[in-house]
């Protein structure tokens, strides 16, 4: 976990920052796609925001962020992580419909063991398929 010479380091903690770097290149326009028309800033923003309707009278908005579980077992073995997005978009869509409300926006977080930009790339594409590239 250090340089060398005894400072902390990312690599050392196990993060590739190039395939962090990479990653984020290839998911930046699936990302960027599926911005309606509430979304507020910027692709890798430390925080989302969301321009609620002018219309809307005391609104309440209901968010989700779920996971998918051992299917995502599954697709590795299977070697097809699209449809690991689909599932996820899936699972947090019906929490929020559940509750009576309507979908406006996605909360997104994605953790690997080791990044591999081309799945981290596959993943975020599967989200982006379901809402036809809007979210």
């Amino acid at each position: 976990m250090t340089d060398g010479r005894g400072a902390l380091d990312y690599r050392g903690a196990g993060v590739d920052i190039d395939a962090a770097d990479d990653a984020k290149s290839r998911i930046r326009r699936l990302v960027e796609s599926t911005f309606t028309a509430g979304a507020r800033g910027r692709f890798g923003g430390f925080g989302g925001m969301f321009r609620m309707p002018a219309e809307a009278k005391r609104p309440v908005l209901v968010a989700s962020a779920d996971g998918v579980g051992t299917k995502i077992k599954v697709a590795i073995e299977a070697g097809r992580h699209d449809t690991i997005g689909h599932d996820l978009v899936n699972h947090c869509v019906n929490d929020i419909l559940v509750q009576g409300a309507r979908p406006m926006f996605f909360l997104d977080y994605v953790a690997f063991g080791v990044l591999e930009p081309s799945i981290a790339e596959a993943v975020v594409g599967g989200v982006r398929v379901v809402h036809g590239g809007a979210c």
